[in-house]
């Protein structure tokens, strides 16, 4: 299993997860199972075949999130200096040619993947727009280089120094 690069929040969030799916989720599936086992014949037996599948995926889940916090890379996010993770960004797409006031705006915040979001700007620190942002200040001009080798502009316009107390929980895999 790959490293995934963490905050202590993330673990926390993590660890609250896994809680959460062996004290309540796990009797109460335990519970369907051994009902549907009550119907007799299980060879066609749908609540069955179901609480089986629900029983195997959580526990699934389970061993994937212990697997991602025995090898997680702790990330520090109390970093002060230029963008740095939870972040929220203000940059402009610099547009050659045309007048600065015209060149479109937009807010990241960058995350770590768990936590990435495109619909809701939020950017992970391993993507192209998220690594060339990490360290930058206001006013800087950022080069986002793409994986198939093109790239853009940016300049950051401002950094809301964030945290990532307040995101929604982490993304199902």
């Amino acid at each position: 299993m790959n490293s995934e690069k963490l905050t202590k929040d993330d673990i926390k969030k993590i660890e609250a997860e896994i809680e959460e799916r062996k004290l309540v989720l796990r009797p109460k599936i335990l519970e369907d199972l051994k009902a549907a086992r009550a119907q007799g014949d299980l060879s066609e037996n749908f609540e069955y075949y179901a609480a089986k599948k629900n029983n195997r995926e959580n526990n699934s889940r389970i061993e994937y999130l212990e697997n991602m916090i025995k090898h997680a890379i702790i990330l520090d996010d109390s970093d002060s200096s230029g963008v740095s993770l939870n972040n929220t960004v203000k940059v402009k797409f610099i547009e050659e040619g045309t007048d600065e006031s015209l060149w479109e705006e937009d807010n990241y915040k960058i995350v770590t993947s768990i936590r990435a979001d495109s619909r809701k700007n939020k950017i992970s620190i391993e993507s192209p727009l998220g690594k060339a942002l990490l360290g930058k200040n206001i006013e800087e001009i950022v080069d986002v280089v793409l994986e198939n080798g093109s790239s853009y502009k940016l300049k950051v316009i401002e950094i809301d120094k964030t945290t990532d107390a307040e995101d929604d929980n982490i993304k199902l895999f």
